[in-house]
């Protein structure tokens, strides 16, 4: 009778380590595709600015139909959940790259980048 007791202990806690391990494992990839979510709608935000800059005219202090010389506000270049910057810009396409702070495979932080034309605004996750 103890050696059943003694196998069904060490049988529950197997059981108990692999539920563990998993739940860790469910928790981190939660974590992650909540940060992409977030740094899409940071990098979405910001692409709404520029559209702002796109259709203000220029003695209102905007692009007057061109997305040059917009920047991104210096308090918004870095938060708490990545660091965003202005890969491209031409007059009439912005691409903003949102790097989050969480390493989604490996050593790679996840990345997100969003196109903003005058008509569009598109996401899409780099890693």
């Amino acid at each position: 009778m103890g050696q059943q007791q003694l196998l069904l202990i060490v049988l529950a806690l197997i059981i108990v380590g692999i539920a563990i391990a998993v739940s860790i494992q469910l928790f981190r990839s939660n974590a992650i595709e909540s940060k992409r979510d977030i740094l899409i709608v940071e990098t979405t935000s910001l692409g709404l600015m520029a559209l702002q800059y796109y259709k203000k005219p220029a003695e209102l202090g905007g692009g007057s139909k061109s997305f040059e010389g917009w920047k991104i506000p210096s308090q918004l270049r870095t938060t708490e959940n990545g660091n965003f910057k202005i890969s491209t810009t031409s007059a009439t396409e912005l691409i903003i790259t949102g790097t989050g702070t969480e390493v989604g495979t490996g050593t790679d932080s996840i990345e997100v980048q969003t196109t903003v034309t005058a008509n569009d605004i598109n996401s899409i996750i780099i890693n």
